[in-house]
């Protein structure tokens, strides 16, 4: 297996084994074992994913959300009727709403970071998908350099049997 991957290296990529990085060496070898190289970024990527960074995108999911912001400006909108109208002389957070004005802020502190995590992840997914990408183009450049010189081939064959007959035939 080792010849046929140096093989391989040497002549589809005009380059020893040495040159070349992890990557490269991966994808020759699967193409020396003729594996597919083409994966799933999504399964890929989500076999790594911890607890907590699932958590997070699932809170970038809703909070970036219309649901969300219908649902928080509803919320708002009630608070403020309660505070303002209902309860007049009892509420329990007078206008300006202070107490709410300290609660928006408490969500937007944990709300931000969480929603950052899930930005960065998905940064790195998509690092992920070009890498993925990368190796799929490569096998596939190979196997046409592969299809081009076997086709050189039948071409050279076909050039010498039918030189052949042409001087067979004179």
């Amino acid at each position: 297996m080792q010849s046929e991957v140096r093989f391989l290296a040497q002549h589809l990529l005009h380059a020893g084994l040495g040159p070349l990085d992890e990557r490269d060496r991966r994808v020759i070898a699967r193409i020396a074992k003729r594996v597919h190289t083409a994966r799933n970024v999504n399964q890929v990527f989500d076999d790594h994913l911890t607890v907590g960074e699932r958590l997070s995108d699932r809170v970038a999911i809703i909070g970036g959300s219309w649901g969300f912001i219908i649902g928080f400006g509803l919320f708002l909108a009630a608070w403020a009727l309660l505070n303002a109208v209902i309860l007049v002389r009892h509420a329990f957070d007078p206008y300006p709403f202070i107490f709410l004005n300290l609660l928006l802020s408490m969500l937007a502190a944990v709300q931000a970071p969480i929603i950052m995590m899930s930005q960065n992840r998905q940064a790195a997914k998509d690092r992920l998908a070009a890498a993925l990408d990368y190796e799929v183009n490569i096998k596939s450049e190979t196997a046409i350099a592969e299809l081009h010189e076997k086709l050189d081939a039948l071409h050279a064959r076909l050039d010498q049997s039918s030189g052949g007959s042409a001087a067979n035939a004179a």
